[in-house]
C-alpha cells in the first residue's frame, strides 16, 4: 500500500485531483466573494464595475438601508417562520411515515401498497394548476400554510431515512420488545437515536429547500407583504420598480432606494444577508451529511 502512495502514478493523480477540486472550489467561492465586495463597496465604482474581489471605497450604506426595510425585514421573518414550522413538520412525517414503511410484509402486510403509492407520487404530479386549485380551496391561499402543507411530506427524504431504518440490525428493535416497549416507545428510545446521521442529512435538506423556495411564495401569495425573504429578492432583483409600486405603504423606502443610486449594491447586500443562515448551519450537519446520506440511500 505505502508503495502505490509513493508512486509516480499516484502523485500525478494527487496533483490532478487537488487541481481540479481546488478550480471547482474556487468556481463556487469566488462569485460569493465578489458579491460581498460589491455590498461594501462605492456606487460608483460598482457602477463602474471596477469591483471584483475586494471592495472599492468600502462603506456600509446598503446595509443600512436593509436594516431599516421594513419590508426586508418583514420578508426575512416569513421565511423564518417558515423554516422552523416546515422542517419540523416535515421531520415529523419523514419519521413517522418511514417507521412502518421499514418494516417487513410480515409486520406490514400493506407496505408494499403504500410504497408504491409514495412512489408514483415522485413519478408523476398533477401539475400547477390543480396544486392552486387544492391550495385555493383549502382555504389557505395568501397564508404561511400554502408555503408549507404542499410539500409537508418529502417522498425522496422519506425512503432515505426508510433505507436507513430497513439497514439497522432488527435484533434492536426484538431486545426493545422483549423489555416490554411497544412501537412508540422502541421509534422514539432505539431506532431515531441511533438515526442522527440519516436526520440530521434530511433536516438539511428540507431547511435548504425551505429557504430557498421562491416559486410558491409568488404564486400563493397575493400581496407582497407576504412574500417570503427569497421571492422578495427575486422580485426586487428582476423588477424592482414593479416591487415597490405595488407594495404597501413603501414610498419612502422607494424614494431611499433610488436616492441610492445603485440597485447593484443593495441587491447584493440583500443576497449576501438570506445566505448567511445556510453558512451557518451546513458546518453543524455536514460531519453527518455523507454518512447519512450513504447508508440512508437506496439499495439494490
Amino acid at each position: 500500500m505505502s508503495k502505490s502512495k509513493s508512486s509516480p502514478s499516484r502523485k500525478v493523480f494527487l496533483v490532478i485531483n487537488y487541481i481540479v477540486l481546488t478550480f471547482l472550489g474556487l468556481i463556487c467561492v469566488l462569485p460569493f466573494i465578489n458579491l460581498l465586495a460589491i455590498s461594501f463597496s462605492n456606487k460608483t465604482a460598482v457602477a463602474a464595475n471596477a469591483v471584483t474581489f475586494w471592495p472599492i471605497g468600502f462603506n456600509t450604506a446598503a446595509y443600512s438601508f436593509i436594516m431599516s426595510s421594513s419590508q426586508f425585514l418583514r420578508a426575512l421573518w416569513i421565511s423564518v417562520q417558515r423554516t422552523v414550522l416546515g422542517v419540523a413538520l416535515n421531520l415529523i412525517l419523514i419519521v413517522f411515515t418511514a417507521y412502518p414503511l421499514s418494516k417487513s410484509k410480515q409486520e406490514f402486510p400493506l407496505r408494499n401498497v403504500f410504497s408504491w403509492f409514495f412512489v408514483v407520487t415522485i413519478l408523476f404530479s398533477g401539475g400547477l394548476i390543480p396544486s392552486y386549485m387544492v391550495v385555493k380551496y383549502t382555504g389557505i391561499l395568501n397564508t404561511i400554510w400554502a408555503l408549507i402543507l404542499p410539500g409537508a411530506l418529502n417522498v425522496f427524504n422519506m425512503l432515505v431515512v426508510m433505507n436507513y431504518m430497513r439497514s439497522l440490525p432488527h435484533e434492536l428493535e426484538e431486545a426493545a420488545y422483549i423489555d416490554g416497549a411497544g412501537h412508540f416507545q422502541t421509534l422514539f428510545r432505539v431506532i431515531l437515536p441511533v438515526c442522527t446521521p440519516t436526520l440530521a442529512t434530511v433536516t438539511l435538506f428540507s431547511f435548504v429547500g425551505h429557504w430557498n423556495s421562491w416559486y410558491d411564495g409568488m404564486i400563493y401569495m397575493k400581496t407582497v407583504d407576504k412574500y417570503p425573504l427569497q421571492t422578495y429578492l427575486q422580485t426586487i432583483v428582476i423588477n424592482p420598480e414593479a416591487f415597490f409600486r405595488n407594495a404597501t405603504n413603501v414610498s419612502q423606502e422607494l424614494g431611499n432606494f433610488i436616492n441610492l443610486a445603485n440597485a447593484r449594491t443593495t441587491n447584493a447586500a440583500q443576497l449576501f444577508l438570506a445566505t448567511i443562515p445556510i453558512l451557518c448551519i451546513y458546518p453543524f450537519l455536514q460531519k453527518y451529511f455523507t454518512t447519512g446520506l450513504v447508508m440512508g440511500s437506496v439499495k439494490g
